[in-house]
């Protein structure tokens, strides 16, 4: 099998996973692209995968229109195969000969030789006659489409199609190991030239994404890959010197980090409910050599009896498990993945959370409610909720940085300066 092949063979197994099996695209990369030991052929299976799932509905609306039946379900991972090359052809743009041929060999390579004149027969079409096109909203299931457009309807437009493209590549550089300009020096010598994005201290911005390998002292803790939404929640919390804070739902770790790189003093306590993804950030702390002092359990926060030693805390970080409907630019498999149903749970578990730390919160503290979702629900309505049942919480306005003021917190929505769709409402105890 050529090498060609075999990337398109990885592709099409990572996308039947996530398509057919409810799997998560960023654990399936993470497990498949090691095996691929040429960096290009890794770069191209990631750029598959996502173009193919960015354009989902329009890839299935073209089988439907060019196919007399569909393909079975117990071979899903033909039906995956052909949207690799629906991506090769269409979002990516890659030379037809070359896509086609290493795609019907990718068809013979997975056991289905019997169907590589069809794989090559509707591949040929696509290339002669287009995607079927569909409206830019029909990637996105009706019951989302029905509340992005009730909660907002004048920038519904704006939402899908930012959250159709391709994000650029922040970079959070670590100021315990030297300023962002020196870093952006280093950058720029390397062949990736950077930007600085006003108000963000620590962020840099490259257009295109790059393999951590090529990053300067990535290994060494010099720099990490965050979006800057996520990075300004060390700026909306903004813990005093040598405070005691409370991460609450931490993995993979990037948030405690930054606040660790600005202040290696603070008393951190970085809780998660999965220990293997309190693993992640035990490594994370480690890669930038933070957290020497911090403390990490695995407990779940709203059950406070089991890992609360008594002591209040300076400032609260309730980075809350939500929808995840800002960064679907990221993760476009949310669409796939999402239903209705779960929203009501993920609304209960972000009630409990509040509920459930808000009393360890020391009188003047702070605590920061973020997420990355863009609906009301589960942002401005959940914090108008809170502040109506509990009566020593203050809300703290936040400046422009932070996005639009919804009246109980900041939304930034996807795309805008570049960034993903984030929600920061920073809640004060009365004294």
């Amino acid at each position: 099998m050529s090498a060609g092949a075999a990337s398109r063979v990885a592709a099409a197994r990572v996308l039947d996973a996530v398509m057919h099996d409810g799997r998560s695209l960023k654990g399936e990369l993470a497990s498949a692209l090691p095996r691929l030991p040429d960096p290009r052929d890794r770069a191209l299976v990631e750029a598959i995968c996502f173009a193919a799932l960015r354009q989902h509905a329009r890839h299935e609306a073209s089988l439907a229109a060019w196919m007399a039946k569909p393909v079975p379900r117990r071979d899903g991972v033909l039906r995956a195969l052909l949207h690799v090359g629906f991506a090769q052809l269409d979002a990516l743009g890659l030379a037809p000969h070359a896509a086609v041929g290493a795609t019907v060999e990718a068809a013979r390579a997975l056991g289905r030789s019997r169907q590589a004149g069809l794989v090559n027969a509707l591949l040929r079409r696509a290339q002669r006659e287009g995607l079927v096109d569909v409206a830019p909203e029909a990637a996105w299931p009706e019951w989302l489409q029905a509340r992005l457009r009730s909660d907002w309807p004048a920038e519904f437009d704006g939402i899908v199609a930012a959250s159709a493209g391709r994000a650029p590549m922040w970079l959070r550089v670590n100021r315990r190991r030297g300023g962002r300009q020196a870093y952006c020096d280093r950058l720029a010598e390397a062949g990736l030239p950077a930007t600085e994005q006003p108000g963000f201290d620590d962020a840099l911005r490259l257009e295109d994404a790059t393999p951590v390998t090529r990053l300067p002292g990535f290994d060494d803790g010099d720099v990490s890959v965050q979006d800057a939404a996520a990075q300004a929640v060390a700026d909306a919390l903004s813990p005093p010197p040598g405070a005691r804070v409370l991460d609450a739902c931490a993995a993979p770790g990037g948030k405690s980090a930054h606040l660790l790189e600005r202040d290696p003093f603070l008393r951190l306590l970085a809780l998660d409910i999965d220990p293997a993804r309190l693993e992640k950030v035990r490594a994370t702390f480690a890669r930038l050599g933070v957290g020497a002092a911090a403390e990490l359990k695995a407990a779940d926060a709203t059950d406070t009896a089991t890992w609360w030693d008594g002591e209040s805390f300076d400032a609260i970080l309730v980075d809350a498990p939500c929808s995840a409907t800002g960064i679907v630019r990221r993760q476009p498999d949310i669409l796939l993945h999402r239903r209705g149903s779960d929203l009501d749970g993920l609304l209960d578990t972000q009630r409990r959370l509040l509920d459930a730390l808000w009393p360890l919160l020391a009188p003047g503290g702070s605590l920061l409610y973020a997420t990355c979702s863009v609906l009301r629900d589960e942002n401005q309505r959940q914090v108008e909720a809170f502040l109506a049942r509990t009566p020593d919480a203050i809300l703290v306005p936040l400046d422009p940085r932070f996005g639009a003021d919804t009246g109980a917190g900041h939304q930034r929505l996807p795309g805008e300066a570049g960034m993903d769709g984030f929600f920061y409402a920073r809640l004060q105890r009365r004294s």
